[in-house]
């Protein structure tokens, strides 16, 4: 279930009452490739297959709609002998190399890591199967003025957290800002996967020209999942780590922080963003002064 009704105790003002909250889900789902187990998550249950298929693309498994040929429900069962949907099984296409034994996770991937149990430090840095843009690119600029309205309509979008206050959402917007998917879940990086899931799903991989807008800090992880998507422009509403900037730096991305109110702060790639009209929501740079 994604979120779960609890009756809670409030104290407040020395007087206690009862009141019914609802909390976002939060179970375990194991991702098998083949039948072979590749690592297990905390997430919040739903859109369990576009997880799977972004976890796979994230971990350089995939990278087309074409290498998979199936995904479905491994089994499961708790004490009742109900089906727990918690194991997810990717089976490739004929002549897809499945995950080397390296890349298995030796500890399950937490709600707030990805990476945690990644068996060396070098399978953290992946290559993206997807070429550089191509051409001008100030021929596709996105406009300041679009990408502040990003962070607001992510936000009315977000249905569980409106209900839990508990979960993180990612969105795909257009260059113009149109919604093109969102996804929610208690985990970070797994609404980031949810949506790239959805994506390599729909046979859209790369994301070229799209716009990936998270909803908390932009991690190192983020930047690499939106890297190997073929995401080209990542903007969160808080700011981004130095490893993340390196990271955007060296893949060519356009990284956006602090994209809040009438002001956005861009990292790396500012030729992507057009001069804004007027001074009003003009991007900054760090260290540039207010």
């Amino acid at each position: 279930m994604s979120t779960r009704h609890r009756t809670l105790q409030i104290q407040a003002d020395g007087r206690r009452r009862e009141r019914t909250e609802y909390l976002a889900g939060e179970q375990p789902l194991e991702f098998r490739v083949g039948g072979r187990s590749l690592a297990v998550t905390m997430r919040t249950p739903g859109h369990d297959f576009e997880l799977a298929a972004g976890f796979c693309v994230s971990e350089s498994v995939v990278h087309e709609r074409a290498q998979i040929a199936q995904i479905g429900y491994g089994p499961g069962v708790d004490e009742h002998g109900q089906a727990t949907y918690n194991i997810v099984d990717v089976t490739l296409a004929p002549g897809v190399a499945p995950p080397s034994a390296s890349a298995e996770r030796s500890v399950y991937t937490s709600s707030s890591c990805g990476i945690c149990g990644t068996s060396s430090i070098e399978a953290v840095t992946k290559e993206s199967a997807f070429a550089a843009l191509d051409g001008d690119p100030s021929q596709a600029r996105l406009s300041p003025e679009v990408l502040l309205t990003l962070p607001d309509a992510l936000r009315a979008g977000q249905s569980q957290f409106e209900r839990t206050g508990g979960t993180h959402a990612a969105g795909v917007f257009t260059a113009g800002g149109e919604l093109l998917c969102l996804r929610e879940d208690v985990g970070r990086h797994n609404a980031v996967d949810k949506v790239v899931g959805w994506a390599l799903l729909a046979d859209r991989l790369p994301l070229r020209g799209a716009v990936l807008q998270v909803s908390g800090r932009a991690s190192f992880e983020l930047v690499q999942k939106a890297h190997l998507a073929g995401i080209e422009t990542l903007a969160a509403v808080s700011a981004p780590s130095a490893l993340a900037v390196e990271l955007a730096q060296e893949s060519g991305m356009t990284l956006i922080g602090f994209s809040r109110g009438d002001r956005l702060t861009v990292y790396t790639g500012a030729e992507r963003i057009a001069p804004a009209v007027g001074s009003p929501g003009s991007p900054s740079t760090p260290g540039a002064p207010e």
